[in-house]
């Protein structure tokens, strides 16, 4: 059974000789742009397991998502979070896809915690792929003593306040910014990570326009040990952009159903309608994509 440690050990190596990425984050790093040389180490580790049948549907919507924030507008991706090869996935099959996928994938800014970053440099080096900006998850501090959480809450404020002006400085300049609205990767023996995290109100709250996209078939299987444990794997991946959808009505239609229902909790609302908006589109998805699986082995 092939991790991700034990079969890419070379292109390990190649990536960790080539980054240059901050295993530190602070207030003064937070954006940190993409390394070319390490993408294409990733494509080439990724299209092997991409079984053919891998593609995107929705192309028409990205494109139109991609033409907005050309105009000015602030634009969304939200994403279905399920390993660490998800952003490698979705920018690899847009590119593939032609049209604009290219004009998508470099336009892309990624949200990402700063685990990413500091938790293993092998991680790290393979995040600094894509441009991000990192931010500081409020799930980080829970479960710390008070003396820790003391100084811990005053390094996220800082490194959450300079990632907040990045991303008003970059969200209007034809950038699409995506999110896993979950924010972190889905653990089948944890619930609780396929729920919405309630700062993603906020990312609503401060753009025009969104997209919701689900992702199918996995190639990288998450374990309960070290992210470098993870399993590796060959599938049919399906990426499925829903309708590109104005931010505020999603929004006040998410609060006001919230508020008939008698749910005071307004923000952890919008962020469950996110989520169930995603798994609507993954169910369809997963119904097409098994059946072209089927077709492939009749």
């Amino acid at each position: 059974m092939d991790t991700l440690a034990t079969m890419f050990r070379e292109e390990i190596k190649k990536a960790m000789s080539l980054t240059k990425v901050s295993t530190v984050i602070t207030g003064e790093n937070v954006y940190q742009e993409g390394n070319d040389d390490i993408l294409l180490i990733i494509d080439e580790m990724v299209k092997p397991l991409m079984l053919s049948g891998s593609g995107v549907d929705g192309m028409e919507n990205l494109e139109e998502l991609l033409a907005k924030a050309e105009s000015g507008k602030a634009c969304l991706f939200l994403l279905e979070h399920y390993s660490n090869f998800d952003l490698s996935l979705f920018s690899l099959l847009v590119r593939l896809a032609g049209g604009r996928g290219g004009d998508i994938a470099k336009a892309l800014i990624a949200i990402a915690g700063m685990k990413l970053n500091e938790d293993n440099p092998v991680v790290a080096a393979f995040a600094s792929a894509y441009t991000r900006i990192v931010i500081y998850p409020s799930r980080s501090i829970r479960g710390l003593d008070e003396e820790k959480k003391q100084v811990e809450f005053a390094r996220s404020n800082a490194i959450n306040r300079a990632a907040m002006k990045a991303l008003e400085e970059l969200k209007t300049q034809g950038r699409l910014v995506l999110v896993f609205p979950s924010g972190t990767r889905y653990r089948p023996w944890d619930p609780s990570t396929k729920k919405g995290v309630r700062e993603i109100d906020s990312y609503i709250r401060l753009f025009d326009y969104m997209c919701c996209v689900a992702l199918n078939g996995e190639i990288l299987h998450v374990q309960q040990t070290d992210m470098m444990n993870d399993v590796i794997g060959r599938d049919m991946i399906r990426i499925t952009a829903g309708p590109v959808q104005s931010c505020t009505e999603f929004r006040d239609r998410a609060r006001a159903a919230a508020e008939a229902a008698g749910n005071e909790d307004k923000k952890q609302a919008v962020a469950d309608a996110i989520m169930a908006e995603l798994d609507w589109l993954h169910t369809g998805a997963e119904e097409k994509r098994k059946k072209m699986l089927e077709e492939k082995h009749d």
